[in-house]
């Protein structure tokens, strides 16, 4: 399972930033000595025309050059530097690959990505350019050269946190279907309009979210019929998050992602999935969260490979 990642851009933060860089690492050390199944991959950078698929010039270029103003940069919530650019367009870059794999593998993954607060003027929350909106583009893009039917993509968003910045680049979009799941009080409190948003209380607990979860599913499958899945698999829901004030255990988590897998394995639907946020009280927490997730995807990997024979 090709699996795309950039830790080798780490963002010089200040001391005390309470974004956990460290937990890309983390992961990418621990899936390459525990899931022998997963072929690790450095991802290639998007470029300035793949960017503009969902991002306008300006913006493009203010975070190319390092000239967007500091309450741009305060919204985003990192300090410019060249690295910071440069990862920023990696994870993007990790996607689309991830996308592509996924078409011609059944699964395929980004170890970061998941930047969905990310408008197609300006970044927030962590978030500079939205890496799902501009590879869901691509794609549509690199089907339409041989199909006269569009590609439909259905992203799933199951970090705590609304997807507001995909809502708002892919509204009023046919062919583009945006469920988000998240915590109802949670950041960002203005909230954008999804396809499907599913609002979840403070403190909600495995069986109440995988009931929502089922019900979300339901309706996405009576309302649209995607060619790709893009899940953002975050792992900030456990109950071990500092910021995710959701309930879910270890438990709860697998049979979450397992759902969404299953999902589109029995519609044969190609899925790429990246890991979104996570800010675990113990950063071990978040990391064992993400291995778990890709635990998961392994097994449904195995199941398209076995068809494909």
């Amino acid at each position: 399972m090709q699996v795309y990642y950039a830790t080798q851009f780490v963002l010089p933060l200040p001391e005390g930033h309470r974004f956990p860089m460290a937990k890309y690492q983390l992961l990418r050390d621990r899936l390459a000595d525990e899931l022998p199944q997963i072929e690790l991959m450095q991802a290639l950078p998007a470029t300035d025309g793949e960017l503009a698929l969902a991002h306008s010039p300006a913006y493009i270029d203010a975070i190319s050059t390092g000239t967007a103003d500091a309450r741009l940069m305060r919204e985003i919530g990192f300090p410019w530097s060249p690295a910071m650019a440069e990862r920023a367009r990696r994870s993007v870059g990790a996607t689309i690959s991830a996308c592509r794999a996924a078409f011609a593998q059944g699964i395929a993954a980004n170890v970061a990505g998941g930047t969905h607060h990310a408008y197609a003027d300006k970044g927030g929350g962590f978030c500079v350019f939205n890496d799902t909106a501009v590879a869901s583009r691509l794609m549509q893009a690199e089907w339409g050269r041989s199909r006269r039917a569009p590609l439909k993509i259905a992203i799933i968003d199951l970090d705590v946190h609304q997807g507001n910045g995909t809502a708002s680049i892919f509204r009023g979009d046919p062919t583009v279907f945006t469920l988000s799941m998240h915590g109802q009080k949670n950041f960002p409190f203005r909230k954008e309009a999804s396809d499907l948003d599913v609002d979840l209380p403070d403190g909600c607990c495995d069986d109440e979210y995988l009931h929502a979860l089922d019900s979300a599913l339901d309706e996405l499958e009576r309302r649209f019929d995607p060619g790709l899945v893009i899940y953002l698999a975050g792992a900030d829901p456990h109950e071990g998050d500092r910021l995710g004030r959701l309930k879910l255990t270890w438990d709860g988590l697998e049979a979450r992602d397992r759902r969404v897998f299953d999902w589109a394995w029995q519609r044969r639907v190609p899925l790429a999935f990246a890991m979104a946020g996570g800010y675990g009280v113990r950063i071990e927490d978040t990391v064992q969260a993400q291995v778990n997730t890709f635990r998961v995807a392994t097994q449904y990997f195995a199941r398209w490979q076995n068809q494909a024979r």
